[in-house]
């Protein structure tokens, strides 16, 4: 069962590089090219909402891995058996695939619950792995 974490880990991390995406087509829209390479967040200003909102979706997607991240670890250790925290590991990949559409074509209500369904499924792992650890 410990393949489920690895893969949680590991799919979390291609959401993160897939939410340059959007980010790439804004800033290509807003002009991006090899002459102001030394400074992108100058173009800032530039971009369009929805390239603004893949900056920032992109610096949440990051956020969210630093934590998700070790929540797999502690589970590829502990090796907690429950269902849910397969489905959580599973589910959170998909719930951070999700909150880049969300973000990007502003849909703040979508948004707002699939970040914290995504925060949940974490939480779960967490508490699954120090479960895991104590009853060891």
């Amino acid at each position: 069962m410990s393949i489920v974490f690895g893969w949680s880990l590991c799919l979390s991390v291609i959401v993160v590089l897939i939410s340059t995406i959007p980010l790439i087509i804004g800033r290509v829209k807003a002009g991006y090219s090899i002459d102001n390479m030394s400074a992108p967040r100058a173009l800032f200003d530039e971009l369009p909402e929805f390239g603004k909102r893949a900056v920032w979706c992109h610096q949440n997607c990051w956020e969210s891995i630093s934590i998700h991240a070790p929540a797999c670890l502690l589970c590829l250790i502990t090796l907690p058996e429950s269902n849910i925290s397969l489905i959580a590991a599973w589910i959170h990949p998909l719930l951070r695939f999700l909150y880049i559409g969300a973000y990007v074509f502003n849909v703040p209500i979508a948004r707002g619950l699939i970040w914290a369904s995504g925060i949940l499924t974490t939480l779960i792992l967490y508490k699954e792995g120090i479960t895991q650890l104590i009853l060891d």
